[in-house]
């Protein structure tokens, strides 16, 4: 061998080294933890999970009838919907403790946080509905934007641009600009709207809504830039020898899009399955059936690869491989768990 050669291979495993080296030291100065933050509609507590682990690893405790929840993007705040109190209740993510109660406009439901943080959006169903609009700096509620009807779930668009809000009594889907923070457009459907989700263009902008309805054991499709229903799909029917689980309030409720946006994953609270469908083309690739009951709800790992589905009738949590759409385990939580997320907490 030359010693050109030797040269060059020693330079080769030294680049390698000092690569390595170098994400290893990006990888320790990281503080941000994964975790499953699961509310449970039923008690006063919620689960935080390690989904290294599978373990529940922390537990808030002290807020009743808790429905939604939401990590602030720099990991040091957790923020509750309470149903109790009608609050939005602020939780510091290292204690694990309620820091601010703030007052809301009427009774809460579910919430969704900004992509910058500065503001959390929180579904009021009481009447005359809307949703709160909460400054975190100062943490409280700096205005109410108006909808067609009370509304049920709030989400933020993958580009942070909008708010898009459901509402179950007057059956539309609410979009409103988080600059102007004022109504931009609204679409009436047919039933009631309940949980949503979306798949994005190549510049990152919304391309579809997903939305599953009252009574309806599938989801709708609406187009985001003509603002109408383009399409609606069915979820399987069940095999031969399978029964329904008859608990729970709809046929269909929680849904979520990977981060590479070729895949939604789909609850069925009736089949009591999670379904996986590819984008864009809506194809069904996968079914899980699921050990625990009632599939209320739905959240995935940022990669993608876990799906986290809450039982609120055997009071559980089911671990999916979204490859694979085999349930590998289930975590015990509290009384009803509905309501999920993944956050990065510090």
């Amino acid at each position: 061998m030359s010693r050109q050669t030797i040269r060059r291979g020693v330079a080769l495993v030294a680049a390698i080294f000092l690569g390595t080296l170098s994400l290893s030291a990006a990888g320790e100065g990281t503080t941000k933890k994964v975790r499953i933050i699961q509310t449970n509609s039923a008690g006063d507590n919620i689960h935080v999970i390690d989904p290294a682990t599978n373990k529940v690893v922390g537990v808030i405790d002290g807020i009743e009838v808790n429905h939604g929840v939401g990590g602030s993007p720099d990991g040091s705040r957790i923020y509750i919907s309470d149903e109790a109190m009608s609050t939005l209740d602020v939780v510091d993510a290292k204690t694990l403790k309620v820091t601010k109660r703030i007052p809301l406009s009427g009774h809460p439901n579910n919430l969704a946080v900004g992509k910058d943080g500065r503001r959390v959006y929180v579904a009021i169903i009481q009447e005359p509905g809307g949703v709160d609009v909460i400054d975190t700096a100062t943490q409280t509620r700096v205005k109410t934007v108006p909808t067609k009807g009370t509304i049920h779930n709030p989400y933020v668009t993958p580009d942070g641009k909008y708010v898009v809000a459901g509402s179950i009594v007057g059956k539309t889907v609410n979009v409103i600009d988080t600059k102007t923070e004022e109504p931009a457009w609204f679409t009436q459907m047919d039933l009631g709207v309940r949980p949503m989700a979306f798949s994005t263009n190549p510049d990152g902008s919304t391309k579809w809504i997903f939305v599953q309805m009252s009574g309806l054991n599938g989801f709708a499709v609406v187009d985001f830039a003509t603002h109408k229903e383009i399409k609606r799909i069915d979820n399987p029917a069940l095999p031969a020898g399978k029964s329904t689980v008859p608990e729970g309030s709809d046929p269909s409720h929680g849904m979520a899009v990977t981060a590479d946006g070729k895949t939604l994953v789909v609850c069925s609270r009736l089949n009591n399955y999670l379904y996986s469908y590819s984008l864009p083309d809506l194809k069904l690739i996968g079914a899980a059936e699921l050990g625990g009951k009632g599939a209320g709800w739905v959240t995935l790992t940022p990669d993608g690869k876990t799906a986290y589905v809450a039982n609120p009738v055997t009071n559980d949590v089911s671990v999916v491989d979204v490859k694979t759409m085999k349930e590998v385990t289930r975590i015990p939580v509290g009384f009803v768990p509905k309501r999920n997320t993944t956050a990065l907490l510090q």
